[in-house]
């Protein structure tokens, strides 16, 4: 009975402060954060917003720097692009991301919702920023939640939805030069809205998305939406640094209390922690960090911050609640590289590795040569004719003029249907269909691999291989 009686109390686990007990939603408060990591997490948010806006608007060699056109199937990352054809570097190149990903969380926890993430930066160096400037900090938001509907709040927040709603349609039009091109989306603009009704509609769609989440879902979208809560159950271990709370020298002997001038906190064996509670209403997801690890924690360092002014106060030293794994904590150890995370550096080495090495076997202009589905092949007199699709991308920022195939190694002649010689457009392609006559003494079997180069002008720029299909010998 007596170990039971030991056991932490684990019903925190049971709920989450969002939904209050009779399941409807719970907001929010928090106190405006401040102090020294909230600094530099305002300078990296500022620079990652500038980065997230205009990134979707450079371009590298012509190329935008970021973009995600899954209707097409056209992504460019960092100025590469991908096509449909290189979809086994897009799946690379997101492995690679997942297992830098997986490595990062299992040695500092989940840092990168706290200091990285766009719904993070957006929710509270944005929104929340904005609800601080209109209806003040953690107390006056209080009150007016439980205010009447008069004129005054009335006013706010006619003006915080109204600046919301700006916002949410601003990072809309962002997101959809991901999703489009920023040319196209330029062109939309210029264009008007009344001769783009069908992309005008969607646009609409993502800003009420975002306006729902910034305004109403919000903190939610970490704890409930985002998988990324549950995936960090299974990576941390007690050597992970998270945002963590010193028991050991937080609870003491018996515990913590609250603050007395003149008492000897020791010597009564009480722990540092004077049981202020404002690393919890600081928190911007409503836990209490002193419980431990918690999924809804985004290690934002707000509480870092709140404690270290709180110690600073009161003359204790500061550290109480800070970047820390389980076993500093409790066995005073300094971090250091695992086997485990090891394992994950060496995997996530070889994968770069061979992302990097398809990146330089690329063709910046890919050809595809197939004999047509269901056609034989047909006796011309002396000669065999095959008839065969053909499919050319241009990769590059410059158009390839003056396109033309010729057989390499073999004497035939090739007939396009329609130009024989085209141009392909600047990340464009161009499809088609020809025929190949091959003497049929020059045939090697009933089946024949044969070499087809294109040429822009003069300029080789790419060779495709197919079969040639010709009559059964004996």
């Amino acid at each position: 009975m007596s170990n039971q009686q030991n056991l932490p109390d684990e019903s925190f686990r049971d709920s989450i402060s969002t939904i209050s007990e009779d399941g409807k939603r719970n907001y929010i408060f928090p106190k405006k954060p401040s102090g020294p990591y909230y600094d530099k997490r305002k300078i990296l948010s500022y620079f990652l917003l500038a980065f997230l806006i205009s990134a979707p608007f450079v371009k590298i060699n012509g190329n935008q720097f970021l973009m995600f056109n899954v209707l097409e199937r056209r992504f460019n990352i960092f100025g590469f692009p991908f096509w449909p054809q290189d979809f086994h570097l897009f799946v690379m190149s997101m492995i690679v991301g997942v297992v830098g990903l997986t490595l990062f969380t299992v040695a500092f926890g989940r840092i990168f919702c706290g200091w990285f993430c766009p719904q993070t930066i957006f929710m509270e160096m944005v929104f929340r920023r904005i609800e601080y400037w209109i209806d003040g900090d953690r107390g006056a938001q209080l009150r007016l939640a439980k205010q009447d509907w008069n004129a005054e709040k009335i006013r706010k927040r006619v003006t915080k939805w109204t600046i919301f709603f700006i916002f949410s349609f601003f990072i809309a039009n962002v997101f959809l030069a991901y999703l489009i091109g920023s040319d196209e989306l330029i062109k939309l603009i210029t264009e008007g809205p009344s001769n783009n009704i069908s992309t005008l509609v969607p646009l609409l769609i993502f800003t009420s998305i975002f306006y729902f989440v910034f305004a109403w879902f919000r903190e939610q979208v970490c704890i409930i939406a985002c998988p990324y809560g549950r995936m960090q159950g299974v990576l941390l271990d007690n050597k992970s640094i998270n945002v963590a709370y010193d028991h050991v020298r937080g609870e003491g002997t018996n515990g913590r209390k609250k603050w007395r001038n003149g008492e000897d906190r020791t010597a009564a064996g009480y722990g540092d922690c004077i049981d202020c509670n404002q690393c919890v209403v600081v928190c911007p997801t409503g836990i209490d960090i002193r419980n431990g690890t918690q999924l809804e924690c985004i290690n934002c360092t707000a509480c870092i911050d709140e404690c270290d002014t709180i110690m600073e106060k009161v003359g204790l030293p500061k550290g109480l609640i800070r970047y820390a794994s389980e076993n500093e904590i409790v066995n005073k150890e300094k971090f250091k590289l695992t086997t485990r995370m090891k394992g994950y550096i060496a995997v996530l080495t070889i994968l770069i590795g061979i992302l990097i090495s398809m990146l330089f076997l690329r063709n910046e202009v890919e050809a595809t040569v197939l004999r047509m589905n269901g056609q034989m092949f047909e006796h011309k007199g002396e000669n065999i004719s095959n008839v065969f699709t053909y499919k050319i991308v241009n990769k590059t920022v410059e158009d390839l003029k003056n396109i033309h195939f010729k057989l390499k190694d073999t004497k035939g002649i090739i007939k396009v249907v329609g130009k024989e010689n085209f141009d392909v457009k600047k990340q464009g392609l161009v499809q088609g269909t020809m025929f190949i006559e091959i003497n049929q003494a020059l045939l090697d079997g009933d089946k024949m691999e044969i070499e087809i180069e294109v040429y822009s002008d003069d300029k080789l720029i790419e060779t495709a291989t197919t079969n040639f299909m010709g009559p059964r010998t004996f």
